[in-house]
């Protein structure tokens, strides 16, 4: 059965945004990045498979090594995606903080 997984929903979880951390600045085994967590192998080991299904990660073979790293084109399809949400909370901040200071310079 091959289930279609939601990328929001692969982020959601905390192992798999700290996955997603880890192998931000290189490429991990899979070996090395359960290294990193105190939880079985074959959690990891689906960690990244949900993560590769959902094209955020991508695997490369280097002989019998299997290695991680991010898709950095599907990361920027996520990014714009939330961009517009963050600038309308950053508006609203903006306005709020706008708002304090008029009043307490009022007082």
């Amino acid at each position: 059965m091959n289930l279609r997984r939601d990328v929001f929903q692969a982020i959601a979880d905390p192992t798999r945004r700290a996955i997603l951390l880890l192998v931000a600045t290189q490429s991990m085994t899979a070996g090395a990045i359960a290294a990193n967590f105190d939880t079985a192998r074959p959690t990891v080991s689906k960690h990244l498979q949900i993560l590769t299904e959902c094209e955020l990660l991508e695997q490369e073979q280097n002989g019998r090594e299997v290695y991680y790293h991010i898709n950095a084109k599907k990361m920027k399809e996520v990014a714009e995606f939330i961009e517009p949400f963050r600038q309308l909370w950053d508006d609203r901040f903006n306005k709020l903080e706008a708002i304090m200071k008029n009043y307490k310079s009022k007082k």
